[in-house]
């Protein structure tokens, strides 16, 4: 249950459209339901703006479809990370109206319209065609948080013209998430031309002495591009939700100006 579905149901009792019964059973299985094996906090988007998502990484196609199944049941929107194509498969056989991303490994479930979280933009920047997973996992999340965001690809610093070229969206950017692998100094790179907030993404991609993406994470965290945030090496769900909680933050402080100003 999120805050808009909450509201929702105060009113209807208020309004006398729903008894103080219909309004706990609505609310009986908040915060959380304990399914043996996992127990799903149903009081997520409450408190952080968005229901739980399922990390498939580690968990078995029937687990991931049982707390699917009861996020769905709230009438939640769902989103599954990490979730190879044989899972997904059976995932979309058990639910319908699953959707799956190959290159992003997500399933995503849609039961009620994604509002947007605010009406500006956030640049999300590639370096190479072999990041595209991360980044089209960052995407994915994106969408299902109501970000609004401009796709930025292949613009690594081997071919600098590429980014430049691109400036103007950077600059018309409120934040700007920078995802690459190899030596990482793409994000070095944009935060040295913007004034906005920039998470980085360093990537596992790139030969022996990256490292896995430990010699792009090194690189990110030591940047002279002074305020950058990088999160850790391949995730892109972490910095879509970071830049969503950048743009809620933004929009609660531009509504609580405007209702200061209302006399």
């Amino acid at each position: 249950m999120d805050e808009a579905r909450l509201k929702d149901l105060l009113v209807g009792v208020k309004a006398g459209a729903k008894t103080i019964d219909d309004a706990v059973a609505d609310l009986r299985h908040l915060p959380f339901v304990d399914l043996g094996f996992a127990t799903v906090d149903h009081h997520r988007a409450l408190r952080q703006g968005a229901p739980e998502v399922i990390l498939g990484e580690g968990k078995t196609k029937e687990q991931i479809v049982a707390i699917a199944r009861e996020l769905a049941r709230m009438g939640q929107n769902v989103l599954i990370t990490r979730i190879d194509e044989a899972n997904a498969a059976f995932v979309a056989r058990e639910i319908g109206g699953m959707r799956y991303s190959a290159l992003a490994r997500t399933c995503a479930l849609e039961q009620s319209p994604i509002a947007a979280l605010s009406d500006v933009k956030v640049a999300l920047v590639s370096a190479g065609t072999s990041d595209l997973p991360v980044a089209e996992e960052c995407a994915e999340t994106m969408r299902m948080l109501g970000v609004c965001f401009e796709r930025v690809f292949d613009v690594g610093v081997a071919g600098i013209h590429r980014l430049l070229h691109k400036q103007p969206v950077l600059e018309q950017a409120h934040v700007i998430i920078v995802i690459a692998g190899m030596e990482g100094a793409l994000a070095s790179v944009v935060g040295g031309l913007v004034d906005v907030p920039v998470i980085a993404v360093p990537t596992s991609v790139g030969y022996g002495a990256a490292f896995g993406g430990i010699t792009a994470m090194c690189g990110m965290m030591t940047s002279c591009a002074s305020g950058i945030t990088v999160v850790n090496i391949d995730n892109g769900f972490g910095a879509a939700f970071a830049a969503a909680r950048i743009l809620r933050a933004g929009a609660r402080a531009l509504c609580a100006i405007k209702s200061k100003a209302t006399p």
